[in-house]
């Protein structure tokens, strides 16, 4: 099974940690995260970020998520990047965490694909078909 490590700005992995177990019915197993603050040097946070990759990994590598491309926890989460057994994806979302989790049995380059895959179908332009149901307008 591949682990994931959420690497994001403040609360937000404990945030998608904590909605991922509503969705999923309880709590993925080997699902960490590592919050990052504007007060948090990174060089004392990678010691840690790579303690969590180690319990995450059980030989089959780990997915590391993080949130916005270039910013600090993605910078950390890019130095923790081993090719083919550590691999990062910038822009998290629910719905990418929740396609990394259902195939994290497959191998790791499948569960990137499929998390990737999760984020990108995740994002839709919705629009109102029926125009008495837009309670916001009244039209």
């Amino acid at each position: 099974m591949v682990g994931i490590l959420i690497v994001a700005h403040g609360t937000l992995g404990e945030s998608l940690i904590h909605c991922a177990s509503h969705v999923m019915g309880s709590r993925p197993l080997q699902l960490m995260q590592l919050g990052v603050t504007v007060h948090d040097n990174p060089e004392a946070i990678l010691p840690q970020a790579l303690k969590l990759v180690k319990q995450l990994d059980q030989g089959d590598g780990v997915l590391v998520l993080s949130d916005i491309c270039g910013g600090t926890p993605c910078n950390i989460a890019c130095r923790l990047r081993v090719p083919d057994h550590v691999e990062v994806v910038a822009g998290v979302s629910l719905p990418m965490l929740i396609r990394a989790l259902t195939y994290r049995n497959e191998p790791l380059a499948t569960v990137v694909a499929k998390a990737v895959s999760g984020g990108i179908e995740g994002v839709m332009h919705l629009t109102v078909s029926d125009p008495q149901r837009n309670v916001a307008t009244g039209r």
